[in-house]
């Protein structure tokens, strides 16, 4: 054989084997029901995909592929009650995101499941600090877990209906300590058990320790053996434990033989539980009660599903009798009930009420028999009232998430509840039917691959932003099927192919906004395919069609050409007779006396002062003085200031004139009576500073400096670089219309006006271009850079530097990168606007900021492509049915470090570098 075919065969062996494993693995961590209708998950186990317990042979999965987030740690077994299973030896907990969920997949729909979550702190963590958080099932409150004794296990149970292929268990941070778990199980159970559960109802096992028990969970056998009794004598995996032990109970003679279950029976008690029988030595009567457990979190309202179990397990002579009755809260839940020989008999009742409970058995009078009991299960009815989103839409973003590997807060449902709504997702929310997602924003998400089928899935949705990505392959045919979509952007990918005609003539017909620029392999026409044998039909076209509409094409723009420059040559005209202080070159001493002697200072920058004055028609000014003489570059100042005195934009701080006179450069603004954006954020107790600026005001600002910078890059000839843009140089009027100050600045106070290549770079740290500071290379994108910083202060209410754990000083741009490639959002929020924000909005901002601060200048964005996305954010803000940032709780360690570092900090850290 061939070496290049025995390669092949090689490697494609190989291939199959590695799919043959892969296949097998993922199978395991779908969580497909094993042969007795479980899952068994081991949280935080790492040794082995599986291992099965020598107690009860049931085997346990490592939890890898149930979800990724978290972290896992040991538990050392000295510091957790004795003979507790090895699944208590790891753990895995949540220190990051608000909700954390477990998914278990490839379920039968709408089955009935018992499902079981286990928890042993055992102080792992060394700290000592007993959590308490919540546990939901799926989209509905479950219970709480309060952890009140760092050696003792916690073990809760429900029994519960999904009604799609895929259960969710989750832990939601409170803000008390860092959620973890031991180990979750799933059990599936006939449809007839349990007939209290439904769909709109679960049952919650209460959680009520008693004196001499192990666990909490109240499911009794009254049998005086200590032991639990679970798989395999029952095949449901109930945890049976005993009761308390009662001096003055004792167990009935002559147990023997199997206690069977009637065919009416809904409970499916195992006869090793049956036989487990109490009964009082010299009473005619036996007591039982219950409180419920604080973490059930229940009110005067609740209410309790009681199963008593009984069987007659002795034999009787002909002349003894054991009748007696069965009190509930002393209503009578059955009169002179006699339970059968070795056939189980469950009595159940209803009580409602948040306080101490009994439950009494009494002889009648004609009974010669004590009362017995072999069995008791108490649950607390659970009312399901929140809807979970739409199955089909549910199961395409559970797979868009798992195939991209999102981050941000993608745990769960991904609609409801409305509070842990996935970022990045408008949902539709009805009386009548389950949420359904309208909107999808992924762009700048970091996906790389093909278009996902799931996309088409969801389909009422109306909005999808995959922009600024890596995706290749086609744009699939089955983005145009979606019958509700509006709004399509796929721009800014490597996709390739051409366009499918459905979308084409959706976006021609005006029902659909296609966004597809960007592409660079993405035909746009219906000519990408090359056509055979037509290379003559081809010169015929070019030379009866092309060639006269190149003409016409010429002639037409020679005369908007011309109209153009009539037109620039008026506007210009116009402006100089409505601005005559254009260009106005000052005295030294007419800034003296504008300036009253240079009495008031209102500010103090890496170039001067800067003091207010008065021109002679009583408007207000701004004059900037250069703090040192030099004659470096004094005639090009010259030039420069004239140049920048013609530069208009309602976005761009007006300069009014100069001064050069001998020593003394100074320039003069029109003045801002809002002061600047960092004062503005600091709430420094300046009349202007005294409420904090709203998202949206914010986002307002941030589109405001963005046109003028956009501005400067593309309408300026040559065009204008700002080099320190920075929010002290976002100057602000008292109705919060933005202004950019200084630009040009750099250029006119130095003799480098010829190139983009500096000798000494300038800005300010924290926002200087890295790429910039390293080549002393100066392009457009260094203010891309320092604006995408902007962007995360006004996101963060942070400086651009700030300290961390008072010692550590740390970048904003990297901290926030780290936070956000996590999916944690939370903890980086300024908390003056969360919960006034509309969180795709939020998210959408923060993804640019990033793109914007990457380290290379080629993949920052253009401050066109900023303007975009800034105006699509600030429609998300103003949208009405925008999911507001309430949904957004910082919680745990990520909220203490919030309030530790506050509001905006000063950034006099050396304020500016050498220009």
């Amino acid at each position: 054989m061939p070496s290049r075919d025995r390669l092949v065969c090689v490697c494609t062996a190989k291939v199959i084997l590695l799919l043959a494993t892969s296949w097998s693995f993922i199978e395991t961590i779908q969580g497909q029901l094993d042969n007795h209708g479980f899952v068994s998950i081991d949280c935080g186990y790492t040794a082995n995909p599986k291992y099965s317990d020598d107690k009860t042979g049931i085997t346990y999965l490592a939890d890898v592929g149930f979800t990724d987030a978290g972290s896992i740690h040991p538990v050392y077994p000295e510091n957790l009650q004795s003979d507790l299973a090895d699944r208590y030896k790891t753990i895995r907990f949540f220190p990051n995101g608000t909700r954390n969920c477990y998914t278990i997949r490839s379920l039968p729909p709408g089955g009935k499941y018992l499902v079981r979550a286990n928890f042993g702190y055992g102080n792992y963590d060394t700290l000592n600090r007993l959590p308490t958080f919540d546990l939901y099932l799926g989209v509905n409150y479950w219970t709480t877990v309060r952890i009140v004794n760092s050696s003792t296990a916690y073990i809760f149970e429900t029994i519960t209906v999904s009604p799609a292929n895929y259960l969710q268990v989750c832990l939601v941070n409170k803000g008390l300590g860092t959620p973890f778990i031991s180990g979750l199980d799933l059990r599936i159970l006939q449809p007839n058990l349990y007939l209290n559960s439904t769909a709109t109802q679960s049952l919650a096992l209460l959680s009520f320790f008693r004196q001499s028990v192990g666990f909490g969970p109240n499911r009794y056998h009254f049998g005086t053996n200590y032991r639990h009794i679970r798989f395999p004598d029952d095949p449901y995996d109930r945890i049976w434990q005993r009761y308390e032990e009662v001096p003055t109970w004792t167990v009935p003679d002559a147990i023997e033989g199997v206690v069977k279950n009637s065919p009416n029976d809904t409970y499916g008690a195992p006869s090793a539980v049956m036989r487990s029988v109490s009964t009082p030595v010299n009473s005619s009567r036996m007591d039982l009660y219950w409180n419920l457990d604080s973490s059930m979190d229940a009110d005067p309202n609740t209410k309790y599903l009681v199963v008593l179990y009984f069987a007659e397990v002795e034999i009787l002579q002909q002349d003894e009798f054991r009748p007696f009755d069965v009190l509930v809260d002393d209503i009578t839940l059955a009169d002179a009930f006699s339970p059968q020989r070795m056939l189980t008999t469950a009595l159940t009742g209803i009580v409602q009420g948040s306080g101490s409970h009994g439950i009494s058995l009494v002889a009648t009078s004609n009974s010669n028999k004590q009362p017995l009991i072999s069995a008791m299960e108490i649950f607390l009815l659970r009312p399901m009232n929140e809807s979970s989103t739409d199955s089909g839409d549910a199961t395409a973003m559970m797979t868009i998430q798992t195939k991209f590997s999102v981050k941000r807060n993608w745990a769960g449902d991904p609609c409801s509840p409305i509070a842990f709504a996935w970022n990045g997702l408008n949902c539709s929310y009805t009386t009548s039917a389950p949420p359904r997602i309208t909107a999808l924003y992924m762009s700048s998400s970091r996906l790389i691959g093909e278009i996902d089928p799931s996309f088409g899935q969801l389909t009422l949705l109306q909005h999808l932003d995959l922009s600024h990505n890596n995706l290749s392959g086609p744009v699939p045919d089955f983005l145009g099927q979606l019958p509700s979509l509006t709004f399509l952007d796929l721009s800014s990918n490597n996709l390739g192919g051409s366009i499918p005609n459905n979308l084409l003539q959706r976006s021609q017909m005006g029902v659909l906004t296609l966004r597809v620029d960007n592409n660079p392999n993405l035909c746009t026409n219906h000519t990408c395919e090359p056509i055979p044998n037509v290379k003559k039909r081809k010169a015929t076209l070019i030379a009866e069609i092309v060639a006269p509409v190149a003409v016409a094409i010429l002639i037409m723009a020679i005369a908007l050409l011309v109209i153009l420059c009539k037109k620039r040559k008026n506007r210009q005209g116009r402006a100089r007779a409505s601005n005559p202080l254009e260009s106005r070159k000052f005295k030294y001493k007419e800034l003296k006396v504008i300036t009253d002697d240079f009495k008031n200072i209102i500010g103090k920058g890496g170039f001067g002062l800067v003091y207010i004055g008065k021109l002679e028609d009583g408007t207000l000014v701004a004059v900037k003085m250069r703090s040192q003489t030099s004659p470096q570059g004094n005639t090009e100042f010259l030039a420069e200031a004239r140049h920048l005195a013609r530069v208009h934009h309602k976005n761009l701080v007006l300069l009014i004139g100069y001064c050069k006179d001998r020593k003394h450069l100074g320039l003069v603004y029109e003045y801002m009576d809002g002061g600047n954006l960092e004062s503005r954020l600091k709430g420094d107790g300046s009349s202007h500073a005294e409420t904090p600026l709203t998202w949206q005001q914010r986002l307002k600002i941030a589109l405001d400096s963005a046109y003028g910078l956009e501005y400067l890059h593309k309408s300026c000839s040559p065009p204008l670089i700002h080099r320190d843009v920075k929010t002290q140089n976002i100057l602000l009027t008292s109705n919060l219309e933005a202004k950019i100050a200084d630009f040009g600045l750099t250029r006119a106070f130095s003799s480098e006006t010829k190139t983009h290549t500096t000798t000494r770079p300038a800005g300010t740290l924290g926002y200087l271009d890295p790429e910039y500071y390293n080549t002393s290379h100066l392009s457009e994108k260094s203010d891309v850079f320092s604006f995408g910083v902007v962007l995360l202060v006004l996101i963060t209410g942070r400086p651009a530097i700030f300290t961390l754990n008072n010692t550590e000083r740390t970048n904003l741009a990297h901290c926030v990168q780290v936070r956000l490639s996590e999916g944690d959002i939370e903890s980086v929020v300024d908390p003056r606007i969360r919960g006034y924000c509309d969180v795709n909005s939020l998210w959408k901002v923060a993804e640019l900021a990033l793109r914007c601060t990457e380290r290379a200048g080629r993949d920052r964005p253009t401050m066109a492509e900023v303007v975009d996305g800034l105006r699509e954010s600030l429609h998300l803000e103003g949208s009405l049915h925008s999911m507001r940032c309430g949904s957004i709780r910082t919680n745990g360690s990520a909220g203490a470090e919030v309030e530790s570092i506050g509001a905006l900090e000063s950034e006099q850290i050396g304020e500016t570098l050498p220009r």
